[in-house]
């Protein structure tokens, strides 16, 4: 209690945009290495640069939505550093023109609301990616990420614990994949977050050492990162164990430790001067009204339009609006089938559930709507119950099956005979006696034993509530 942690956040977010920053290159995630590239992103001398326009409308966009000052004229400079992955020797970024600044994006944890205050949004072009080889102990270089186009998001120190910092990823990752600025899959590396951190005593007016931790793409890594760092200035204060300097470290996920990378550079060391290639970009009004009027609904606002217009639970709409992807499944399969708690149920219940057996994430899930809205509308109309639907719902998502086709060929519709039935549950009561005699001694739970293997004899295609019924007539 004696120290308290300062932290402020650089946050890299790819842009969906189809092509790189300043060239026709495609720019999706998952091509085979060097894929993706041309003279212009391996940075061969000569090639003219052509900067991307929806790589600028979507900085505009995440402006807008993080409450920032859109700058009116914009331009981009050269970052100078060698690395492997940087074919051109220098990063393209900005520096001295941003496209936003002075923003602030609010967060909720424990302790209540609180504005975290962002110094500047600036677009700069990815670099590539190495890939180390133990076995043959080289490193391999794909240029494929090579000049997407990426923002990186610069808070000021305002953190003070890990909690607040995931908040406000958590925030951040909202509010730019409903803006379509980004998917902001940090498993795929479209979010990434370095941590400039430093620990004082309560009450200093200066701020500690800073180390910063580099390119983090898990809230869980994230945060076991920020608490041992800390943890380790504490002890070095503490202790006197060692020397704390201004360096970049790394974060080792399997140890569970930070270990030094290189002595943190200042803006010096990059030698930043003016893009001369690239002529400076006017962003008008208009164009920002453009933007702004063709920004998506909100995540809030579906929040609200969940919750007061159609009437779903608070918690319901959560689980739905903290999914850009499963918000669009909502309002898709709305369109073919108007029953939202429904609805809401089979994606929350059902579909999440398929979903985490299968390891994927919320935005992974991928559905034909259309299908899926039929599928429900079966089990609502007591074609198939909803034991049937389910099955059919898996088989929706890995086969693409046609529900109804399906229902009707391989004759799974619901079977609602009560005569059939009873027959049916007379000798399940016959053959499971003992369970009979604990239900009447009170052991409700055997009620349901009985149910399913009722519906065990009739192939699962039973009507639920008959089933029920019969059963409850016979035992009492």
């Amino acid at each position: 209690m004696k120290y308290e942690v300062v932290m402020g956040l650089e946050v890299h977010v790819e842009l969906s945009t189809n092509s790189k920053l300043f060239c026709a290159c495609s720019s999706k995630f998952g091509a085979e290495p060097n894929e993706n590239v041309c003279p212009a992103c391996l940075g061969m001398p000569g090639m003219p640069a052509v900067t991307n326009k929806r790589a600028i409308e979507l900085g505009i966009a995440a402006g807008l939505v993080t409450n920032s000052e859109i700058t009116k004229t914009i331009s981009f400079d050269k970052k100078n550093y060698f690395y492997p992955d940087l074919p051109t020797g220098y990063q393209v970024t900005q520096l001295f023109a941003p496209i936003c600044k002075n923003g602030w994006v609010e967060i909720e944890t424990e302790k209540g609301k609180k504005k975290i205050t962002l110094s500047q949004i600036h677009i700069e072009a990815d670099a590539g990616k190495l890939v180390h080889d133990n076995r043959t102990d080289t490193s391999l270089i794909d240029y494929n990420r090579a000049s997407v186009p990426l923002i990186e998001i610069v808070s000021n120190p305002d953190f003070r614990s890990a909690e607040e910092v995931v908040a406000y990823l958590e925030k951040l990752r909202q509010l730019l994949s409903f803006a379509n600025v980004s998917d902001c899959k940090m498993q795929e590396g479209s979010m990434r977050c370095d941590v400039n951190i430093s620990v004082m005593e309560k009450g200093a007016t200066e701020y500690g050492v800073r180390t910063e931790i580099k390119n983090m793409n898990s809230l869980k890594a994230i945060a076991a990162a920020i608490n041992y760092e800390a943890q380790r200035q504490i002890d070095a204060l503490e202790t006197a164990s060692e020397e704390l300097v201004q360096e970049t470290r790394r974060w080792d996920d399997s140890k569970g430790q930070t270990f030094s990378m290189r002595q943190k550079e200042d803006a010096t060391d990059y030698r930043y001067f003016p893009n001369t290639e690239l002529m400076p970009i006017s962003i008008e009004d208009k164009w920002i009204e453009e933007v702004r009027a063709n920004l998506p609904e909100a995540a809030h606002d579906r929040f609200l339009r969940l919750t007061e217009k159609l009437g779903l639970s608070e918690y319901d709409s959560n689980i739905i609006t903290g999914s850009k992807n499963l918000s669009d499944i909502f309002d898709k399969t709305m369109e073919y089938f108007s029953k939202p708690k429904e609805v809401a149920n089979w994606i929350i219940v059902e579909l999440l559930s398929i979903a985490k057996g299968d390891n994927k994430g919320e935005d992974d899930v991928k559905i034909d709507c259309k299908k899926f809205a039929k599928l429900m509308e079966l089990v609502d109309s007591k074609v198939i119950n909803r034991n049937v639907g389910k099955d059919l719902l898996s088989l929706v998502l890995t086969e693409d099956i046609d529900p109804e086709k399906y229902v009707e060929e391989n004759k799974l519709g619901m079977i609602s005979d009560t005569d059939m039935i009873d027959k049916v549950v007379q000798e399940v009561l016959v053959e499971f006696s003992k369970s009979v005699e604990e239900y009447k001694e009170g052991n409700q739970k055997v009620f349901g034993f009985l149910v399913g293997q009722t519906m065990r004899k009739l192939g699962g295609k039973a009507n639920p509530q008959l089933i029920n019924s019969l059963l409850k007539k016979h035992l009492s």
